[in-house]
């Protein structure tokens, strides 16, 4: 769960751009209410045939998603905000690695996020805060 300041200013992200992310969301809000199995497949079958994306594209379709939507701006919308970004950056061709996880101290905290380029994308923790339980990359 992600505790960085986020903006949200949809009219930050040119209006082709905001059409893009908002049908990205929403497949994403759609995807985030089924099992994990299920995600995984399905972003496993999205990710077939697409170049890995830079930092600087994940970076940017994370962006817009926290722009346009603020359902993935909260601390508890890291499923949707990471799957929204995957599949903003499957429209254009590119696929980030996308991952699961859990905080490595106690308590106990799930988390969703996408990597480029080996990075963790947008998020303010250090690379190792979050053991990776699977990832689809």
């Amino acid at each position: 769960m992600s505790s960085q300041v986020i903006s949200h200013d949809p009219r930050s992200v040119p209006l082709p751009r905001r059409i893009l992310t908002h049908l990205a969301v929403g497949c994403a809000r759609v995807l985030a209410g089924r099992p994990p199995r299920r995600i995984r497949t399905v972003l496993g079958r999205l990710s077939r045939n697409a170049r890995p994306a830079s930092y600087a594209e994940a970076k940017a379709a994370r962006d817009a998603v926290t722009a346009v939507s603020l359902a993935c701006t909260g601390p508890e919308g890291c499923l949707p905000r990471s799957l929204a970004t995957a599949l903003l950056c499957r429209m254009h061709g590119q696929w980030p690695t996308w991952c699961v996880g859990a905080r490595r101290m106690p308590p106990f905290g799930a988390h969703a996020w996408v990597e480029a380029e080996g990075l963790v994308v947008g998020e303010d923790h250090p690379p190792d805060y979050f053991r990776t339980f699977f990832t689809v990359p």
